[in-house]
């Protein structure tokens, strides 16, 4: 019997990605400090529960989380069509790879130098996505373009995309490469991308929004809104008989951009109940309530 090849030949790869993304944030030092059997245990839990898609950057854990999860990947046995990998790539932290100041590099060679390194890390031969983490000045379209498309051509990449991107920056760059994603703050408590124009512009251009941080900040802070929310949620948790991240979840996945919700828990109950925000039934006044209760106000 031949052994599951944990790098598929890239005319049998598929990038369509999960409906629900498991970031890994704060899998390593920066939080969690998962070991390497928590998160060959927490890959699993993903995968039983149908996410199978699992968001990095190369900064997370002050460029330590992909090799610790690469190492968790590789030892795990899973094969490699079984899940997607996204990876960001951009930010240079102050204080790391001598580092003298926080900045952002987009030279073509930074970009594939990057990506490299994130395979070498993550123990693949190619990411599903690649995004630039968040906008520079300084960015040159022309050279971006030229990194993507040979990312691209040689296998290294499927999909590219943005993340923290306004319309405008990513109008720059779509006029030299295709973009597929641009992952963005949105939320119940921070919903101005479907007001500023963002999320109509994404529709228009067939951009799919993935959603970092998509519970929001109701059960961080306590604050006139969340606690508005909160109350509310109360009554909706009671009539849908599921979660309040669900239902926030749920609220995010009904905006007609089809938003990815990005959730960053490690908290096997809660991983095991995310994936009912995608069938949750939410109706639309109940989708408004949330709203009305976020901003404190009848909507305009």
């Amino acid at each position: 019997m031949q052994p599951q090849d944990k790098n598929p030949k890239p005319e049998t790869r598929n990038s369509k990605l999960s409906e629900i993304i498991a970031g890994t944030m704060n899998w390593g030092v920066w939080d969690k400090k998962l070991n390497t059997q928590e998160m060959i245990h927490l890959i699993n839990i993903c995968i039983e529960n149908k996410i199978t898609t699992f968001d990095h950057a190369d900064i997370y854990g002050g460029y330590t989380t992909e090799a610790q999860f690469g190492k968790a990947f590789g030892e795990s046995k899973i094969s490699r069509e079984k899940l997607q990998l996204i990876s960001k790539c951009g930010i240079q932290l102050e204080g790391s790879r001598s580092n003298t100041i926080k900045h952002y590099d987009y030279s073509k060679e930074y970009i594939i130098w990057s990506v490299e390194n994130s395979l070498k890390n993550l123990q693949t031969d190619y990411l599903d996505v690649l995004l630039l983490h968040r906008p520079s000045p300084l960015m040159v379209a022309d050279e971006i373009a030229e990194a993507v498309e040979k990312l691209k051509s040689e296998g290294k990449i499927i999909d590219f995309g943005l993340s923290n991107f306004t319309t405008s920056q990513t109008e720059l760059i779509k006029n030299k490469t295709e973009i597929s994603y641009n992952q963005i703050q949105f939320s119940a408590t921070h919903h101005e991308a479907m007001l500023d124009g963002s999320l109509d512009y994404m529709q228009t251009h067939n951009i799919r929004p993935m959603s970092w941080n998509p519970l929001g900040t109701v059960f961080r802070e306590d604050i006139e809104q969340t606690r508005r929310l909160k109350k509310l949620l109360v009554q909706l948790v009671e009539k849908y008989g599921v979660g309040s991240d669900t239902i926030l979840l749920s609220w995010v996945l009904k905006h007609p951009s089809k938003v990815i919700p990005v959730a960053g828990t490690v908290n096997i109950a809660r991983i095991q109940q995310l994936i009912k925000a995608v069938e949750l039934p939410l109706d639309n006044l109940d989708w408004f309530a949330i709203w009305t209760e976020s901003m404190g106000n009848k909507v305009p």
